[in-house]
């Protein structure tokens, strides 16, 4: 949802600055930015003959960016159509970057994408980012060069499931891959903008610090996965604990963190630990708000088309789907549990199918960890950390299942609590930003939280429904209604449902001869207010009305104006209100109308199953 956005919190004198932080332009641009006439210098000789026609002139022109017209609507005056564009985006990107700033990212970078020459716009989009407020700890694959540098040593690369056999060579390949692609990353992080760009905005004094401070260290202990099923694997590591209050200091210093892949023992070994794996657990230990995955291609369902958006439930059941053909599938279900967490009909929330994108949420937090070692939660008193899902091998390489070990890892990690993973094509220019920015992404999100215990209203929901709203109706807030209206309408209503208990409610009245429909009592239970559990309702309602074809939204209010007018909301007359909805309304609570323009959604999440 995009958020009203007031056109005077921009100047429109500086709003060629933003831009100049990165090296590349933002991702809206359709072309670089250069200076086709550049502002001509006030000259004392000018007479004020010669400047009647002139400069006077636009002046008043330029006068009319904050003034009114006669109409009493807000014109602004632009130089060019590119100008006018650039505002126009810059102010509606507005609400993600104040949503991202002071978020923490875990990135992870697959080893394609790293040998590729995409990685630099990445890197870019990356610093531009970091400059925005973002944290970042970048996670970089390394297999391609490993597996390069072994073959022009004469070596077989050897793996066994998803786990490497490090050998002595392998060993020495994984630390010089790991080692170029460190300094790799911190060399194309380095450069800050361009001097001639800021040179009229900034401060000489930082003209020549590096763009981008990096951090690196022996931020992973590792353990040797040893001898499993008869196969030594050498010094191949697995994930013991993540160092989260070193890496906490280096992101709040405003530093960029690279985790290597490479571990270390307490005994003083550098162990080979599988790049997902730490990624994975780095994101669950340090409590990412999102799990970046950029891959070298797009996921697609059967038919050929981008998936943009996945319940983790719907998630869970595809992959326990290929359970019995794909053995990472298999390794997933074992490390999350065999219960299998996918919708039950009789439960009546929001459910999935597998043609259907649309969902509710697990409400716990699944203890991530694998059962396969001493130390990690097998009882014996020995430290409990954070372990990730390991993806690797010869499935993941052949691409036999397509990218189901990606998908796989996603669904471990939101079933860890992060609440959203992103799975981006790193061959689409600027991706980063365009999932990031644009409001429906540009590539597969996977959501654990989403729509959690929303559901369609039941009959058995009344009292629920009348113990959350009744204050609300006794302060004034809400209209009154008596439990045979409140009855009359609950086909109308949504609810949210947490261990049995309904915590918020809100109601869809649909207009479809004007495609409009009404929002209305839109509560939360008291302790659970500031959960975002009203948005959440919104945002379905609003889904919901766009999936019936209704193209605005309306609503009556009295005390809430603020809240719906930061989510888009703004003040109409009561001739945009239908006919059949006027004549109904109570005229002495002396309410404000307010209306919002829902736009075309190709998000990919649908909510069609919840009103079957």
């Amino acid at each position: 949802m995009v958020t009203p956005y007031s056109s005077h919190c921009l100047s429109l004198q500086n709003y060629h600055l933003l831009p100049f932080l990165s090296a590349k332009p933002l991702f809206f641009f359709s072309k670089n930015l250069h200076v086709k006439n550049p502002p001509r210098r006030f000259s004392p000789f000018l007479s004020s003959s010669s400047n009647e026609g002139g400069w006077s002139s636009k002046l008043a022109s330029r006068r009319k960016v904050f003034g009114e017209t006669g109409s009493g609507s807000i014109e602004e005056g632009y130089n060019s159509v590119e100008d006018k564009q650039f505002v126009k985006w810059f102010r509606e990107a507005w609400p993600y970057l104040w949503a991202h700033r002071g978020s923490t990212f875990v990135v992870i970078i697959s080893g394609e994408t790293v040998s590729s020459p995409f990685l630099d716009s990445i890197l870019k989009d990356i610093a531009f980012l970091h400059h925005l407020g973002i944290k970042f700890v970048l996670v970089p694959g390394t297999h391609v060069q490993i597996d390069s540098l072994l073959s022009e040593r004469g070596h077989e690369p050897k793996y066994v499931g998803q786990y490497r056999i490090t050998d002595s060579e392998a060993l020495a390949a994984s630390m010089e891959a790991a080692g170029k692609i460190r300094i790799m990353i911190e060399t194309k992080l380095s450069p800050g903008p361009s001097i001639c760009n800021i040179r009229r905005h900034g401060d000489s004094s930082r003209w020549h610090d590096v763009g981008v401070s990096v951090a690196s260290g022996n931020f992973l202990a590792a353990k040797r996965r040893g001898v499993v099923e008869g196969v030594d694997f050498g010094a191949t590591g697995e994930v013991k604990k993540v160092d989260v209050t070193r890496m906490r200091e280096r992101l709040d210093g405003g530093c960029i963190v690279v985790l290597s892949n490479l571990g270390y023992s307490s005994s003083g070994e550098v162990l080979n630990c599988n790049t997902y794996e730490v990624a994975t657990a780095c994101a669950l230990a340090i409590g990412a708000d999102k799990l970046i995955c950029i891959i070298d291609g797009p996921i697609l369902d059967e038919s050929g088309h981008l998936i943009r958006f996945l319940t983790l439930e719907e998630a869970d059941m595809l992959i326990r789907k290929r359970a019995k053909q794909s053995e990472i599938a298999a390794h997933y279900v074992k490390a999350v549990g065999e219960e299998d967490c996918t919708f039950h009909e009789h439960n009546g929330s929001v459910g999935i199918d597998a043609s259907s994108q649309n969902g509710k949420s697990l409400s716990g937090r699944h203890n991530a960890t694998f059962h396969n070692g001493v130390g990690f939660d097998n009882g014996n008193g020995l430290w409990s950390g954070e372990q990730g899902f390991a993806i690797g091998g010869e499935e993941r390489q052949s691409r036999l299942n397509g990218y189901l070990s990606e998908l796989a890892a996603a669904a471990f990690v939101c079933k860890g609590g992060v609440q959203r993973v992103h799975l981006l094509d790193g061959t689409i220019g600027g991706v980063l930003l365009l999932e990031l920015f644009k409001r429906d992404g540009m590539g597969t999100m996977v959501a654990s939280d989403l729509y959690e215990g929303t559901r369609m209203a039941r009959a058995t929901d009344l009292a629920g429904i009348r113990q959350i709203i009744q204050p609300l109706e006794e302060s004034g807030t809400l209209v009154r209604r008596t439990d045979e209206e409140l009855l009359k309408a609950l086909d109308f209503f949504v609810v949210v449902e947490r261990e049995g208990q309904i915590i918020a409610c809100a109601a869809l009245f649909p207009f479809f001869e004007e495609k409009c429909g009404e929002v209305a009592a839109i509560a939360v239970s008291p302790e659970c207010r500031g959960q975002g559990q009203g948005d959440k309702l919104l945002d379905f309602i609003e889904r919901r009305a766009s999936s019936l074809g209704l193209e605005t939204l309306f609503l009556l209010t009295t005390r809430t104006a603020d809240w719906f007018t930061r989510r888009g909301f703004s003040e109409c007359s009561i001739q945009l209100i239908p006919e059949e909805r006027r004549k109904k309304i109570n005229l002495s609570r002396n309410s404000k109308y307010y209306t919002k323009k829902l736009l075309p959604d190709t998000s990919g999440i649908s909510v069609d199953r919840a009103f079957s």
